[in-house]
């Protein structure tokens, strides 16, 4: 006897395999385009952008596949500095740099708060990791600390310094990278006093 295939749930799964989220590029179950609109329907799927869907508790977890919704996307500021453990604040959202000149907006049903920088700034630094099982675009952390110094007078000098003390009183800190990083984004007059203020100790 033939065992019946169940294409909705097998959509399920496959998007449940992918980290909760999906393209309808990447359907591989039989009529997956008929499961997208029939999950969609019943609440079970969320359509966060034209083409990309996800389950509905992805939308509460602690990391989105950020490069399905925003290809080349790199998490920042304070996302960045909330994964380092550099500061106290708590993100209201995903905060992803872009490049300033691309013409992308953040689905509305999602948390992501995008960041337009010069392309240099975009590229700087960035690395892929692995967070909550999604493989994302981070900042390095030199270039992170660097990036709270640039935008010091937006969120708040106190924040800053928080960020910096914080990050040099890691023992894995490399302070000859993040001063390059810091003359890079010209940045490096700023930070120069700090050190010689002695906030760490070699």
């Amino acid at each position: 006897m033939l065992r019946t295939i169940h294409p909705v749930t097998n959509l399920l799964q496959d998007i449940s395999a992918r980290g909760g989220t999906i393209r309808t590029r990447e359907l591989s179950v039989p009529r997956g385009y008929y499961g997208i609109n029939k999950e969609l329907n019943s609440g079970n799927i969320i359509r966060i952008k034209n083409g990309v869907y996800i389950l509905p508790e992805e939308q509460t977890t602690m990391m989105m596949d950020i490069e399905r919704i925003v290809p080349g996307g790199v998490i920042c500021l304070y996302s960045a500095w909330n994964y380092y453990n550099l500061t106290t604040q708590i993100p209201n959202g995903f905060y992803i740099a872009i490049e300033k000149h691309r013409k992308i907006v953040a689905p509305k049903i999602t948390d992501i708060i995008l960041c337009y920088w010069e392309e240099k700034y975009c590229s700087m630094g960035a690395e892929e990791v692995v967070i909550a099982n999604h493989k994302v675009k981070i900042f390095c952390i030199e270039k992170c600390v660097c990036d709270a110094i640039k935008f010091r007078n937006k969120i708040g000098i106190d924040v800053a310094v928080e960020i910096l003390s914080n990050y040099l009183h890691r023992r894995e800190r490399n302070i000859s990278l993040l001063m390059d990083y810091a003359k890079r984004m010209r940045v490096i007059s700023t930070i120069q006093p700090y050190l010689e203020m002695g906030l760490y100790r070699l």
